[in-house]
């Protein structure tokens, strides 16, 4: 006969509950660890977290040194690598206000040439310290303003001795003496000229960065403002005589003076145009207007088409003053393309090396 077992003690049911809690806890507890593993390994190493880098920006120091005695004006600290030599010139400014930007000259060599605002600080240091020679440029002006100045005066002053004022001649002989057409035509070709000049400096030319000085734009205003003077008060004078070739003389004058005009003005758009554009790897070449193809000849077409509307100017009017000032303006626009020419033959040697300078016969 089979025994019939005792049914288990609460005790035992304990012991058996205990144990078998212990052992079903012992299993989670494995399989989540397990779960965690697979984890970590399917998330790839633990990375560490990067160390942070600390970056070191090198300032300069910029001594500024008297030109004349080499003492010491001031030390600008902190200076930016990427900073410009205009920035510097601002915080000397700070330093010494009496010294604005546009006043201050400097170099890196007491003899050598003054150093463009546009240079970087970082491209003069051979050492943290940079030194620097100051020279006071004087009282400044704009371009801008000195074109507007220099242009302005000539066409005010010719106006002025066209309508015959009575502080600057007889009324009179004005009265009696009849106007010759030369007299009108030449006040129409001479404000013209000067009206041009004014337009294209407002909204042609692109002046290089900085300024110059006061004193060159007195000198430039007392060339231009007398000599027109000068030659407003022959040519409107009521003795006036008139060319001795007649109508045909002023005619063909006037014509050339014209086209002249017409080309100095589409030389300089083209000038400015490649400006503008940032083509600066090739010499301007002529287009399909024909004021342009004296780019095939000379550097300085410009110069070219403004010493002949002086030398036009002077034969439609058969003056003397006019004669004098065509004269000065011919050798001023020949150093001035020559200047020019050596700069160009330095850039654009292929393309100019076989063209004159202002004059198409010499080469």
């Amino acid at each position: 006969m089979h025994k019939r077992q005792k049914p288990s003690t609460p005790e035992h049911r304990r012991n058996l509950a205990a144990d078998g809690g212990a052992l079903s806890m012992s299993h989670n507890d494995s399989h989540s660890f397990f779960n965690l593993s697979q984890l970590v390994l399917s998330a790839g190493q633990i990375k560490p977290s990067p160390a942070l880098k600390h970056s070191k920006i090198t300032y300069f120091e910029v001594e500024i040194l008297d030109v004349q005695s080499k003492k010491q004006i001031c030390i600008v600290d902190k200076v930016p690598p990427a900073s410009t030599l205009l920035d510097v010139k601002h915080k000397f400014h700070k330093a010494c206000p009496q010294w604005y930007p546009s006043r201050v000259g400097l170099q890196l060599e007491r003899n050598g040439p003054f150093l463009k605002d546009s240079i970087s600080i970082q491209s003069l240091a051979v050492s943290s310290i940079i030194t620097l020679y100051f020279t006071d440029l004087g009282q400044q002006v704009g371009w801008t303003t000195f074109f507007l100045t220099e242009y302005t005066g000539p066409l005010l002053i010719y106006l002025l001795f066209y309508v015959r004022l009575s502080t600057i001649y007889d009324q009179v002989e004005s009265r009696k003496n009849f106007r010759h057409p030369v007299v009108h035509l030449a006040c129409f070709c001479h404000c013209l000229h000067y009206i041009r000049h004014l337009l294209e400096t407002l909204f042609v030319h692109k002046f290089s960065e900085g300024h110059t000085p006061l004193k060159n734009m007195i000198k430039g205003c007392a060339f231009y403002w007398g000599f027109t003077s000068w030659i407003a008060y022959y040519i409107n004078h009521p003795r006036y005589t008139p060319p001795s070739f007649g109508h045909k003389q002023v005619f063909y004058a006037a014509l050339a003076f014209l086209m002249c005009e017409a080309g100095n003005h589409f030389i300089n758009v083209a000038l400015a145009h490649q400006t503008n554009s940032g083509n600066k790897t090739c010499f301007p070449s002529p287009t399909y207007n024909p004021f342009t193809w004296l780019f095939l000849l000379v550097s300085c077409p410009n110069y070219t088409y403004e010493a002949g509307s002086w030398i036009s100017f002077t034969v439609m009017t058969q003056t003397l003053p006019a004669g004098i000032f065509a004269f000065l303006m011919v050798i001023q626009m020949s150093l001035w393309a020559q200047k020019k020419h050596k700069l160009y033959l330095k850039r654009f040697y292929p393309e100019v090396r076989r063209k004159a300078a202002m004059i198409p016969i010499i080469f």
